[in-house]
């Protein structure tokens, strides 16, 4: 598949990006290391290339990208190796021991990075996708109500799309998202959220699924993966709305779908940014009836389906209480059936 940002052929099936997984992150034989201490300047102002296999320890790839920030002046040689930036390993997948590093498998998030530097990172350190000039802040559109106007990092050089692995008890979903307009959400061994899901389902599937603040789609293709006939998964975010329908897509031969119509472009969705009401992007043919929506999950209730349906609220702040009981009270008021909040 194109992809929008880099306009190369970086996303695969699931089932490619799966097959390479068992030693994809793994040293060879001939592969060295030195562990160094993140919160202290690199000790001796060098680093080691790649493997002949291809692959490099993370901490010699942080090394490589701290002497070049020296280079640039934006370090003096004093600053934590730690400083250099966030490492987003791609694909996204728990790892019980450091990775080792293969070409293009690292995006990194900084807030001192400049285009120059980033350009650098990207021509001269192979592991390096994309860089991200990140900031205090979560990326995309956050405030539920849709008052707040969406922010977004910036993507200096390369490209920021990068995949993750998400276990569940029907099989891994691979997950790719656009890092610098959607907030990072980490593989491990067990997530909650998905596991909300599943505690779900097990009680019987519901008619139809909806994810009705989907992100990237994880817990609606979960409910797909585990045999819901019909989900739905829509967000106001175009980033959000656009990856969920891709990531369809991706993970098509896990499902019971024959093909994916899209019906909205990347640069269509980017024109607008956030949609109020609800917009199609994405529906499937087969078995199972998946997708997408760009919309206001508040007005989502005019495209549903009659009858009740089973909804999964993944609000973006689960702290407000008091708030959380008025969107629940809000959903209920106009969509029969079970809603509830991961």
């Amino acid at each position: 598949m194109k992809c929008p940002v880099c306009g190369s052929d970086c996303i695969e099936d699931a089932g490619v990006v799966l097959g390479r997984l068992p030693d994809l992150f793994s040293p060879c034989d001939q592969c060295s290391y030195r562990v160094l201490d993140k919160n202290a300047p690199l000790p001796d102002g060098k680093y080691t290339p790649p493997c002949r296999c291809g692959k490099r320890f993370i901490d010699e790839v942080y090394a490589h990208l701290y002497v070049i920030l020296v280079e640039e002046g934006v370090f003096s040689g004093k600053e934590p190796l730690r400083a250099v930036g966030s490492p987003l390993i791609h694909p996204g997948v728990f790892t019980a021991a450091p990775p080792f590093l293969p070409e293009d498998s690292l995006v990194l998030l900084s807030p001192r990075v400049t285009v120059p530097v980033a350009e650098r990172f990207v021509a001269e350190v192979p592991e390096i996708r994309g860089v991200v000039r990140s900031g205090d802040f979560v990326p995309g559109a956050v405030d539920p109500t849709l008052e707040k106007s969406p922010r977004t990092y910036d993507l200096l050089a390369g490209c920021d799309v990068r995949a993750g692995i998400f276990p569940t008890s029907a099989g891994p979903l691979v997950i790719y998202t656009q890092q610098s307009l959607i907030h990072i959400e980490f593989p491990r061994p067990r997530n909650p959220k998905i596991e909300s899901v599943e505690r779900r389902l097990k009680e019987g599937l519901p008619a139809v699924f909806v994810d009705a603040c989907a992100g990237n789609g994880t817990l609606g293709l979960c409910a797909a993966l585990h045999g819901v006939g019909k989900v739905i998964l829509n967000d106001a975010w175009y980033a959000a709305a656009y990856w969920s329908a891709q990531n369809i897509h991706v993970n098509r031969k896990a499902l019971k779908v024959t093909g994916v119509t899209t019906t909205l472009s990347y640069d269509e969705m980017k024109a607008r940014q956030v949609s109020r009401e609800p917009v199609l992007v994405a529906e499937t043919e087969g078995e199972q009836d998946v997708s997408v929506f760009f919309g206001d999950y508040r007005e989502l209730w005019k495209v549903l389906p009659p009858g009740p349906v089973c909804a999964v609220l993944d609000l973006f702040d689960k702290s407000d209480m008091e708030a959380n009981r008025r969107i629940m009270k809000e959903w209920r008021d106009r969509v029969p059936g079970e809603v509830f909040i991961p």
